[in-house]
């Protein structure tokens, strides 16, 4: 397949993170996109801002007639109109990662494969390389605060292509990056995998396909047998000095990190991260040594961190004023669900943090009820919304009261047009919301609250 001669291509569930990115790419290229998606969202309002069109019935006649290639997310089901059609008239039909693959192929590749933190870290990644006189093209695992997008294009030729390496149905199989880091292989994804030793291996096919004289950057203690002798493999941390990459004299300011970054015969020091929560540290030494081995300068690397703004629902600093504090996360499993914690009880140590968390998958929520009970009971005050089911079917006896059973601490289940009248008369001091569902609607009705309240008690209003 030749991306060069595709003129008409149709996305199935084109607003999704991935497929977007995609459906931009081709834009970009000039050809005639299009797609469905099962309900509109903000992101397919900026696709179709962009020109893209998208429909939101699964009726056949709205597909144009003239399509090269289709392109499905395994969100998809099989027997979903639109693809029951397409499949019948013998299109050519392919996975978002297939594709992905084709494009980064054509390029020199730097991957980002995790269970946590590879969203921030690939993202970062790209900002500096983007920034550098380097350049590259980026295919990103949510929207960049500075640029608003989950697509970049250098405007200038450039090898460099970045992309985050997604675990889920073993779509990062159909990558051959040359340099890669992996932060994470704790146990996820078992309805895909069954076992967490069926990731684990996924994970070490992953670095077998990295490209011979291409680089590794791994999280120290992973639990992987690097095979692959054609690699060179450097080990990080967010400070422990028996790594081949680590911060060292790290200071926090009241609002941002500084530290000295410890790389093999280099050390940047002086670094800043844009963005708060000390776990973005570690994420920065590892998206801070692929830029170097890219070719970063010190300078580059320095300046592009320090700008750097983050991504929307990655600990998202919504507000931070008037003695309130709310903040939007992502986190869908208990490892990110610590670290999300941990990094705020970190900035505010005397403040009370309220919680609310909607877990994502029925499976999700029965493997590691566990896990999100005991990390969700370090809140001071948890709300638990219903699960967002996404692909799955209700399974029963799992619901959120099934996690709040399980914590030491007293949460309350609540329904979403409960939670706002809750929040407005609770006035938390450090408020977090929590998920990977839908609860980023709550965002914005929860922002009109807080502002409000506090420009009343400023005496404003």
């Amino acid at each position: 397949m030749r991306i060069n001669d595709i003129n008409h291509i149709y996305f199935l569930g084109i607003g999704g993170i991935g497929m977007s990115a995609i459906a931009r790419f081709f834009k970009w290229k000039g050809a005639d996109v299009s797609g469905y998606d099962r309900t509109p969202s903000h992101l397919t309002e900026e696709l179709q801002k962009e020109g893209i069109s998208v429909w939101f019935d699964e009726s056949p006649t709205l597909i144009p007639g003239n399509i090269d290639l289709v392109v499905i997310t395994p969100a998809i089901p099989v027997n979903h109109r639109g693809l029951v059609h397409l499949k019948n008239k013998g299109l050519p039909i392919v996975k978002r990662s297939e594709l992905l693959g084709i494009i980064t192929g054509e390029g020199k590749t730097i991957a980002v494969a995790g269970t946590h933190g590879k969203t921030t870290t690939s993202t970062l990644t790209a900002h500096i390389l983007y920034q550098s006189e380097i350049g590259c093209n980026a295919f990103l695992g949510g929207i960049s605060k500075n640029y608003q997008n989950n697509l970049l294009i250098s405007d200038h030729p450039t090898p460099w292509m970045v992309t985050e390496a997604d675990e889920f149905d073993r779509s990062f199989l159909q990558l051959y990056p040359f340099i890669a880091t992996i932060t994470a292989t704790d146990a996820d994804h078992l309805d895909i995998y069954g076992t967490h030793q069926a990731l684990l291996d996924s994970f070490q096919q992953f670095t077998q396909q990295i490209q011979p004289g291409g680089f590794l950057i791994l999280k120290t203690g992973t639990p992987l047998d690097i095979i692959n002798k054609s690699l060179t493999v450097y080990t990080y941390s967010i400070d422990d000095e028996t790594t081949d990459c680590h911060a060292a004299n790290i200071t926090f300011d009241g609002t941002r990190y500084h530290f000295d970054l410890v790389m093999p015969r280099r050390i940047i020091p002086d670094l800043c991260p844009g963005i708060p929560a000390k776990v973005n540290v570690e994420n920065a030494v590892a998206a801070c040594t692929m830029a170097a081995l890219a070719g970063c300068s010190d300078n580059e690397i320095r300046s592009a961190l320090s700008t750097f703004s983050g991504i929307r629902r990655r600990f998202d600093l919504r507000i931070n004023e008037g003695g309130r504090v709310y903040i939007d996360d992502y986190a869908h499993h208990p490892e990110e669900i610590k670290a999300l914690i941990s990094s705020v009880r970190h900035m505010y140590p005397n403040r009370k943090i309220t919680g609310v968390f909607q877990p994502h998958l029925f499976s999700r929520t029965r493997d590691f009820a566990e896990g999100f009970a005991l990390e969700l009971s370090k809140l001071d005050e948890c709300y638990l919304l219903d699960i967002y089911p996404a692909r799955e079917l209700p399974i029963k006896g799992i619901t959120s009261q099934f996690v709040a059973d399980r914590m030491t601490a007293e949460p309350k289940v609540v329904s979403v047009k409960a939670l706002l009248p809750i929040i407005e008369d609770k006035k938390p001091e450090v408020l977090l919301t929590i998920g990977a569902g839908d609860i980023d609607k709550l965002v914005e009705p929860l922002e009109i609250i807080i502002r409000n309240q506090i420009k009343q008690s400023n005496g404003k209003i």
